[in-house]
């Protein structure tokens, strides 16, 4: 199997006040909003928010999940500055931060915040990793 990824899916209780937040506090641009499921281009990949239910049936299991879901989802960035800055901007949003930036052990610099469904997002510069100006992980292959 070819090693990518395209779609990121994220199921959702409340698909409005996810959109709401994704769009108005993040400032994401839907790609596609349209019979239940909402789309946001990345750079590279889509991140979807569809309702988890529906996603549930989708995969044919049980929507029974409780607490941490093992998971997080991160955007890096090109300095500890910017992360900083975007902290800045979650605050000021009233978003709910769970752990400000800081250094961390692997020797870089990164935070967490959660939407409004406890999906983790790590915001993080990553000084070993290098990127392209559009902001993709560039690769030496």
């Amino acid at each position: 199997m070819k090693q990518k990824l395209n779609f990121i899916t994220i199921g959702v209780k409340d698909l409005e006040k996810m959109r709401n937040f994704y769009s108005n506090i993040l400032g994401w641009i839907p790609l596609k909003v349209s019979d239940g499921i909402v789309f946001f281009k990345m750079n590279g990949s889509i991140l979807a928010l569809f309702p988890e239910n529906e996603l549930a049936a989708d995969i044919g299991i049980e929507n029974d999940g409780t607490g941490f879901k093992r998971f997080t989802l991160a955007i890096n960035f090109g300095s500890e500055k910017e992360v900083d800055e975007q902290f800045e901007i979650l605050d000021a949003g009233k978003v709910k931060i769970i752990k400000p930036p800081a250094k961390v052990f692997w020797g870089g610099y990164s935070g967490y915040f959660a939407d409004p469904e406890n999906n983790y997002w790590e915001l993080a510069y990553n000084p070993f990793l290098e990127m392209d100006a559009q902001g993709n992980i560039s690769s030496d292959e």
